[in-house]
């Protein structure tokens, strides 16, 4: 399916989905004239009518009208919209859910047989096209989907096929990892305010640290611990700090984190 004949809806205009649209629309990968967004009411929709989207307050109107359906629904929400859209889903819908902890086999359950529908767990940078997403197929989905899926979805950031039992993973690790990586951030600035720096100039240097070391992990392959070392002279500032952070359990309780939103994300799934 080319990008031009494509038609996306989103059940669901929530600041994801928004963020996701502006994703599509900024990289060019479809016109704006070609995406819908449904919701109840019209605190989310005038957002898109900005963007030049179209909206409406059916979800029907929604399968009706485009090909590849993004559903961005709260998850206590999304049985419930299932089986409103299940009589309209047909063999040409690509149905793609980011309800957190709602599973490929149950989505499968609360579709037609057969329908080809992935699951997707994005992040909150994907608002600014810098996200980290990954995606899982259904049975019914085809490489040919997973790679549409993937081509579309790389405007709004890093997107990666992955087995399903990786997105709660996902989620301990990005998903909520992004609330993590601002509380660092919140303590690094705090840091050089206490000693004599104002906060915001402080803040924005925090927020440039974090930005040019993730962009060094990316672009140079290098291991984490490889370019920590790279900064550490012996007997230097850096050594002292990283002490002080060893002292405080820093690496621990960060892993211990993760594994708590793991667990949660999984827990979530089962209620």
């Amino acid at each position: 399916m080319e990008a031009a004949e494509l038609r996306v809806g989103f059940v669901g205009a929530g600041r994801m989905a928004g963020g996701m649209a502006r994703g599509l629309l900024r990289a060019g990968k479809v016109p704006a004239s070609s995406i819908l967004a449904s919701a109840p009411s019209d605190r989310n929709l005038d957002a898109w009518r900005d963007l030049g989207c179209r909206t409406t307050h059916c979800n029907l109107e929604v399968l009706q009208e485009s090909t590849l359906v993004f559903l961005a629904t709260k998850p206590h929400i999304l049985p419930g919209v299932l089986q409103e859209i299940r009589p309209a889903v047909g063999p040409h819908h690509v149905v793609v859910s980011l309800a957190a902890g709602v599973t490929l086999q149950k989505l499968q359950r609360l579709l037609p047989a057969g329908t080809k529908v992935l699951r997707l767990m994005p992040n909150l940078p994907c608002v600014v096209q810098a996200g980290a997403m990954v995606f899982a197929r259904g049975s019914g989905a085809s490489d040919e989907d997973a790679a549409l899926l993937q081509n579309l979805l790389t405007s709004c950031g890093l997107c990666e096929e992955v087995p399903e039992s990786y997105i709660n993973i996902h989620t301990g690790l990005s998903g909520s990892g992004v609330a993590y990586v601002y509380l660092f951030a919140e303590a690094l600035a705090e840091g050089a305010v206490k000693m004599g720096m104002p906060g915001g100039l402080a803040s924005r240097i925090a927020a440039q640290t974090l930005l040019g070391a993730a962009k060094m992990m990316l672009e140079t392959g290098e291991h984490p611990a490889k370019l920590r070392g790279d900064v550490c002279t012996p007997g230097g500032t850096t050594v002292h700090a990283l002490h002080q952070l060893e002292k405080g359990a820093l690496r621990a309780t960060v892993m211990n984190a993760v594994e708590a939103a793991t667990k949660r994300a999984c827990d979530v799934g089962e209620d």
